[in-house]
C-alpha cells in the first residue's frame, strides 16, 4: 500500500477572470522511502498540487475541486484543520521554494528550528536546543552551536536552504516535499543540497516528492518522474524509461532544452510560446500550438487526452499528435 496515493486531485481559483483551473485531475502514487519527481515549466500547477496536499491553498480565491490525498488512512483534502495539523510538519514536511522569505527575519535560527520540536513532540529547553544544534551538524552547517542564535540574513543562500532542509527533516517526516530545493543557488551548491537531501533520506528513510523544471535534478535524485503540462500530467514514468524513451512531445521538448544535451557552441533548444490561459476551458491538446517535435496537425481538438498506460508503468496522454515523432529528429 502506498505512503501516499492522490486519486484525481482538482485545485481551482476562482478569479475576476474566470476560474484557473491549476490542478485539473492529477493522480499519483508515493511509496516508502521513494523518490517522486514533478517537472515542469514555471505556472505548470507543480506547487499548487503539493500546496493543496498540505492545506496550504489560500481558500479563497482558491478551492478543491475534487479528488482524495490519501494518507496512511486519511485524506488529506477532507479531513479538517485540526488533524491536519498533526500531520504537516510532522509526519509530512515541505522544503519552500525560497528560504529568504520562508525564513522568519525577526526570529533566530534556534527559535525556528525548535519551534517544530515543541509543537509536535513536546520536547523544549536544552533537549530541543541540542536536537537543533545535531541537525545543524547534519545539514554540514560548521560552528553549529554558535550559529544557532543567529538571524537568517546572517546566512548565505546556500546555508539558508541548509536550514530549511533541517526545520523540514528535525521531526524525522516520513515524508517530504522538496519544492524548487535549488533555486537561485549556484551550480556547486545546487549539487551539495541534493547530495545532502539523498542522504538524509537515505539516513532517515524518508520518502521525497521533488517539485522541479530541471529535468537534470530529476536525473539525478527521482525513481519516478511525472511530466506536469498546464494543470495535468503527460507523461509518468521511472526516471531511466523516460530519457531512454520519452513519449510525449513535450517530455521530449524538455529533454531538448537541457544545456548538456547539446554540442559546445550549438544553439540551445527553446520551446516556443506560452503555456495556455488556465481561465479558458481546454478543449483539446493543450500542448498543441507550441508542439514541433511532434506532428500538431495530428493533435486532439474536440477532447483533452487522457493518460494511457503504453507498456507496464508508462503512462502518457493518448494525443496521437504529441506522440508522434517529427521525421527529422
Amino acid at each position: 500500500m502506498p505512503l501516499l496515493s492522490v486519486n484525481n486531485l482538482k485545485t481551482y481559483f476562482d478569479t475576476r477572470a474566470g476560474i484557473v483551473r491549476a490542478v485539473d485531475g492529477v493522480s499519483l502514487n508515493v511509496e516508502k522511502e521513494q523518490s517522486v519527481g514533478i517537472v515542469g515549466e514555471s505556472g505548470s500547477g507543480k506547487s499548487v498540487t503539493c500546496y493543496s496536499l498540505l492545506g496550504l491553498i489560500p481558500m479563497p480565491p482558491g478551492r478543491i475541486a475534487g479528488g482524495t490525498a490519501m494518507y496512511e488512512g486519511t485524506d488529506l483534502l477532507s479531513c479538517g484543520e485540526k488533524t491536519l495539523r498533526t500531520i504537516r510538519g510532522k509526519r509530512i514536511s515541505m522544503i519552500f521554494q525560497d528560504p529568504m522569505s520562508s525564513l522568519n527575519p525577526y526570529m533566530k535560527i534556534s527559535k525556528q528550528l525548535t519551534e517544530p520540536l515543541e509543537i509536535h513532540d513536546n520536547i523544549h529547553g536544552k533537549k530541543a536546543r541540542h536536537l537543533a544544534i545535531e541537525m545543524l551538524e547534519k545539514v554540514g552547517i560548521k560552528d553549529a552551536e554558535k550559529r544557532i542564535d543567529s538571524y537568517p540574513h546572517e546566512f548565505s543562500g546556500g546555508m539558508r536552504q541548509r536550514v530549511m532542509i533541517a526545520m523540514a527533516l528535525i521531526t524525522k517526516p516520513d515524508l517530504l516535499i522538496a519544492d524548487e530545493p535549488t533555486t537561485a543557488l549556484d551550480v556547486t551548491v545546487q549539487k551539495q543540497v541534493l547530495d545532502l537531501i539523498k542522504d538524509m533520506q537515505r539516513d532517515l528513510g524518508t520518502a521525497v516528492i521533488f517539485i522541479t523544471h530541471d529535468l537534470g535534478v530529476v536525473s539525478e535524485t527521482c525513481d519516478e518522474v511525472n511530466v506536469m503540462y498546464a494543470g495535468r500530467f503527460v507523461e509518468s514514468t521511472t526516471t531511466k524509461d523516460l530519457f531512454s524513451n520519452p513519449l510525449h512531445a513535450y517530455t521530449r521538448a524538455l529533454e531538448a532544452s537541457i544545456p548538456a544535451m547539446h554540442s559546445k557552441g550549438e544553439d540551445l533548444h527553446t520551446i516556443p510560446g506560452l503555456p495556455p490561459d488556465l481561465t479558458k476551458p481546454l478543449h483539446g491538446c493543450s500542448f498543441k500550438p507550441r508542439n514541433l517535435l511532434g506532428d500538431a496537425s495530428l493533435c486532439l481538438t474536440d477532447q483533452q487526452p487522457e493518460l494511457v498506460e503504453t507498456t507496464p508503468g508508462h503512462w502518457v496522454q493518448d494525443c496521437p499528435g504529441c506522440r508522434a515523432v517529427r521525421k527529422s529528429e
